[in-house]
């Protein structure tokens, strides 16, 4: 059975006293915890005790895998995790984008831009004109706007370019040689011929 899980990334001053309230050594003002979004589910608010703090909902750039063990042997995944609550103090500055640019451990810093293929840049003209021809040849009809060019190699080994229609290629001559009906110089013989006889 797959769980629902998050990353719940808090300042140091709120991982204590998150720490001291699951360790239930927490003052009575901290024995409470809740989180609220807004309507557009990304902003919201991470409350503990009296104190308010502004929450975000990022995506991670790659899936993490969660997993939890019972006999400290056997791992078990319980969960795919794609997102991360990041809590803020009051004076940071709202993040602008909703993929967090990094990943949860070092040698995931900026992996957006480090570890992952750039996309490519294409002009939607060009996708689009693409996209028109395939349902085009798709449909039993022929592409639009096509150039043919057929390279052919003439006698003094020069090529030519012919840009107006595309040339058929001749088959090739086979030389005369005369039909024996087999190779009369070896008579025929069974795989066992081919044998060592040096036993």
């Amino acid at each position: 059975m797959m769980e629902e899980q998050f990353i719940l990334r808090v300042p140091p001053s709120v991982a204590e006293r998150i720490e001291c309230l699951l360790n239930e050594n927490a003052s009575s003002e901290d024995k409470s915890l809740d989180l609220s979004f807004s309507e557009d589910g990304r902003s919201g608010t991470f409350a503990i005790g009296n104190d308010h703090f502004p929450a975000s909902l990022l995506d991670l750039p790659c899936i993490v895998e969660s997993y939890k063990t019972y006999d400290d042997s056997v791992l078990i995944k319980t969960a795919d995790i794609g997102q991360m609550i990041m809590v803020r103090e009051e004076s940071d500055p709202a993040p602008d984008v909703v993929e967090y640019k990094h990943g949860l451990t070092p040698p995931m810093r900026d992996a957006r831009r480090r570890r992952f293929r750039r996309e490519p840049d294409l002009n939607p003209e060009l996708v689009q004109r693409v996209e028109k021809d395939l349902l085009n040849i798709m449909a039993g009809g022929t592409a639009e706007n096509v150039d043919v060019e057929v390279a052919g190699q003439e006698e003094g080994g020069e090529e030519r370019q012919n840009t107006s229609k595309k040339a058929t290629p001749a088959p090739a001559a086979k030389p005369d040689v005369p039909d024996t009906g087999g190779n009369a110089a070896e008579p025929e013989g069974s795989d066992s011929d081919d044998s060592d006889d040096s036993i």
